[in-house]
């Protein structure tokens, strides 16, 4: 989708960018309830299963009106297909391979549906070993660390999953519940992680262990949703759980000699334990004079607990809770109108800690007292409280049948998260010192989202421009000040400033003869630190693709260009990325088998072995391109047995 990235993290963990925007300013929906695991971090991907989405709806641009202050950018919501209409066993068999990193992986489902009730189960699991890559060096802070045999070292990993769903449905009455729990354990290069060191490069003659250093983690997550649907009133309450429990373990090492070892798990350098309890209550009334009125309330309570001989992130609590109301007026069916308002409210409390260990070594490199007590003081104790309203204006018309327009105002804002406030370490994950600012103020802009579709006959076009103004806009700052940690290289800080967005995302379709088509997406985003007259760090370059497929009954086929743009529009300190040129293709074959039609997909991405960079990603600092080329199969069969 134009507009829509993915920040991937080698290839086996990746997350969602939505115009240029990530990690705590984009929700991720799951069941009607935010995904919430260590989403700060440019190294920690989305720990959900893969095989078990079945269906997306992308928002774009601001929807903290529905979904509170971290949906500023946008919003991911994964969907449940609605149950089959009549009473049947049912399942799939899904089967999945990669040849970049030898992916071998797999996942079966079971369900039933009887009367009022369905139910489903899937497991699955993945192993993945070293991943290829198009080069045979990376920079790790200035130093040239070699790539044996093109292979990523200690970057194989697993994957396992498991997930329950039960509905019940009972006149208007309607219940879901979920339960999933989802567990990665992946190893991190060692060229990139802890010490530069060479000789902990070279090759150990296994490429699908995993050795130190590695995180694991693991995201149990229980939710429920409760409806009630009448003719002209529905009240939906979403509740959930969850527990995302991270680790990041590697050989015990000191950046300063007077620290020593831990007397339990020492190998264990990070731990994150986050538990989330949500509640989202929403209650909506319809007239037949075309009116819809909403209101809702929602509640999220986290704590987070932290464990481990390095420090990045401190414990803390974090409360929120919104409310807002939403009208729309339906003049007909080509003309709606919406509009709303949403005021939340948030306490986050951060427990402060001081460092023994760094200050002995400051003081013994002769630091003066002034800078010493500003770094033993590696979490400041922070007691808050946020409250600040958004808003929204929106309107969708259709003057005939092949025109359609949308427009939307809206003012929206975000509550600063725990790393913005209060990290202050070496993350290692990014390569880079991360520093909070306990003063910081939150997120603060006004939107305006246009777009225009146009389809008539075979064509199919769609227009999408947008303008963001923050007052305040919290990002990584790098300040080019040299770090007093040792091995940190330069600092980046959170820091506030006023900045401007703007861009358009472009896509044309045209129905060729003979079962032909075409698509053309592009995009592009413009970034400015209107304080630092810069470009902000981590701003997507523009990317075009060009997709010629070909389908009948039984085969689907494509080729596809794609073309990203260099990057040279960079901010203070971060390297400009130079463009390139990629090409995949893919088909999709169809067989029946049986009372069932086995579906056989082959695909084949960065056809040409092309190296490249992808400047979203943390490993572009230090010089690691994309993986290489990767042909994968994916054989999905699937069962039923009806009961009549």
């Amino acid at each position: 989708l134009p507009g829509v990235h993915s920040m991937d993290i080698g290839s086996g963990f990746a997350k969602p960018v939505i115009r240029g925007m990530g990690f705590n300013r984009i929700v991720v929906l799951e069941n009607g309830v935010k995904q919430e695991g260590q989403q700060w971090g440019a190294d920690h991907g989305l720990e959900i299963d893969a095989f078990n989405v079945e269906n997306i709806t992308v928002r774009k641009g601001p929807v903290s009106l529905l979904h509170g202050s971290d949906a500023m950018g946008g919003v991911i919501e994964i969907i449940r297909v609605p149950p089959p209409p009549d009473d049947r066993f049912f399942g799939d068999i899904t089967l999945l391979a990669h040849t970049v990193n030898g992916t071998a992986g797999g996942s079966i489902m079971a369900g039933i549906k009887r009367g009022g009730w369905y139910a489903k189960i899937r497991y699955s699991r993945q192993h993945f070993g070293d991943y290829r890559v198009p080069a045979d060096t990376v920079v790790y802070l200035t130093q040239r660390l070699p790539i044996l045999s093109r292979t990523l070292k200690n970057t194989a990993g697993q994957e396992q999953d498991v997930a329950g769903h039960l509905e019940h449905r009972h006149g208007n009455y309607h219940a879901w519940y979920a339960v999933s729990n989802a567990y990665q354990k992946v190893g991190f290069f060692p060229g990139a992680h802890g010490i530069p060191d060479a000789n902990r490069l070279q090759d150990d003659g296994n490429s699908r262990n995993v050795a130190l250093p590695y995180s694991t983690v693991n995201h149990f997550k229980i939710t429920t949703r409760q409806q009630y649907v009448s003719e002209q009133l529905t009240i939906t309450w979403d509740a959930g759980y969850q527990n995302n429990h991270r680790e990041e373990r590697s050989l015990f090492h000191t950046h300063y000699g007077s620290q020593p070892p831990p007397e339990r798990s020492p190998d264990l350098e990070l731990a994150f334990l986050l538990h989330t309890y949500s509640s989202t209550l929403v209650v909506k009334h319809e007239t037949p004079r075309g009116w819809e009125r909403a209101i809702g309330w929602d509640v999220q309570v986290q704590r987070n607990r932290i464990d481990g001989y390095s420090f990045l992130l401190p414990a803390y609590r974090r409360f929120m809770t919104g409310i807002f109301a939403l009208v729309t007026y339906h003049a007909g069916e080509r003309l709606s109108i919406s509009g709303g308002i949403r005021h939340d409210h948030g306490h986050v409390t951060v427990s402060s800690y001081q460092d023994p260990y760094l200050e002995t070594y400051l003081y013994q490199q002769g630091y003066s007292d002034e800078e010493i007590d500003r770094y033993r003081w590696r979490a400041y104790p922070v007691n808050r409280r946020f409250s600040d309203f958004s808003a929204s204006l929106g309107i969708t018309w259709s003057p005939g049948d092949a025109h359609l327009f949308k427009a939307n105002i809206g003012r929206s804002f975000r509550l600063p998260g725990a790393n913005e406030l209060s990290a202050n370490g070496v993350h290692h994950g990014t390569f880079r010192h991360e520093q909070g600012d306990p003063a910081l103020s939150p997120e603060r802009g006004w939107q305006l989202d246009l777009s225009h579709a146009y389809r008539q006959g075979a064509i199919s076009i769609s227009l999408s421009p947008f303008v963001t103004l923050f007052s305040n806009y919290i990002h990584l700052y790098p300040t080019g000040e040299w770090s007093a940690l040792p091995h940190a290289g330069q600092i980046y800080r959170y820091t506030g400033a006023r900045v401007f967005f703007a861009g358009a995302e472009l896509s044309f379709t045209a129905t060729l003869p003979r079962g032909f088509s075409y698509r053309f997406a592009g995009e592009h985003v413009y970034t400015r630190d209107r304080d630092g007259h810069t470009p902000l760090s981590f701003s997507p370059p523009a990317t075009m693709r060009h997709t010629l497929a070909w389908n009948n009954t039984s085969v689907r086929c494509h080729v596809e260009w794609q073309h990203v743009d260099s990057q040279r529009r960079v901010a203070k300190n971060e390297d400009p990325t130079p463009g390139t040129n990629l090409f995949h293709a893919g088909a999709t074959v169809t067989i029946p088998l049986g009372t069932t039609r086995v579906e056989i997909t082959c695909s084949v991405d960065n056809l040409l072995n092309t190296r490249y960079y992808n400047h979203l990603s943390f490993y572009r600092k230090v010089e690691i391109p994309e993986p290489g080329r990767d042909a994968r199969m994916t054989i999905k069969i699937p069962l039923k047995r009806s009961f009549n």
